[in-house]
């Protein structure tokens, strides 16, 4: 994932166009999606700002592009990996972990909510997507370990959004110390509370 800090060497290595995504993504999870602008994502790129709209006419447009970046990163994600379902969801809460940066960064949809009166429909559409794969990845998951409670598919599901709230607020609450360990503690008593 490219940051807003990369090296010029480092940037160079994609598209502009991946370039522009890979520092926006940053900028959302680490400032939230108010807390930059064109011009932000415009100097860390090392390119003119009216250069942005050739890309994105919009910063929701930019935002879209990003959470759909970021499903499809979660898509393919699962399907690169086979695995038993308890081994998947130590998986999913490694990914949070690792690669959304508990301690110092939030999901890029997360990092949305904040301002969701703020933004248009297309985008909060978007974020719903994302959430949405996710449950239903969860569900799947959930219902695998626990097959006689599969019958009751509203648990399952309920459950499955039990699952992905927590990890968004533990992501949020160890963003707000800066400690990885406060995330930890709240996965932990997440996992004694699931079957299997």
């Amino acid at each position: 994932m490219t940051s807003a800090t990369a090296t010029p060497a480092a940037l160079a290595a994609g598209s502009t166009r991946e370039q522009i995504l890979g520092v926006a993504r940053s900028l959302i999870e680490t400032r939230s999606y108010l807390g930059f602008s064109f011009q932000d994502v415009a100097d860390a790129v090392g390119i003119r700002k009216a250069s942005l709209y050739h890309h994105f006419p919009t910063k929701e447009a930019l935002g879209i592009a990003v959470i759909r970046q970021a499903t499809q990163f979660f898509k393919d994600w699962d399907a690169a990996r086979m695995r038993p379902p308890k081994d998947a969801l130590e998986s999913y809460f490694r990914m949070y972990r690792n690669t959304l940066k508990a301690g110092s960064g939030m999901c890029p949809a997360g990092a949305l909510t904040p301002g969701w009166d703020c933004i248009n429909d297309e985008l909060r559409q978007a974020v719903q997507e994302l959430r949405n794969t996710q449950v239903l990845w969860l569900t799947g998951v959930l219902g695998a370990l626990a097959p006689a409670r599969q019958k009751k598919g509203a648990s399952v599901a309920s459950q499955a959004a039990y699952v992905f709230s927590v990890c968004q607020g533990a992501l949020l609450a160890s963003r707000m110390t800066g400690r990885v360990e406060d995330f930890d503690e709240a996965i932990a008593q997440l996992r004694s509370s699931l079957p299997g």
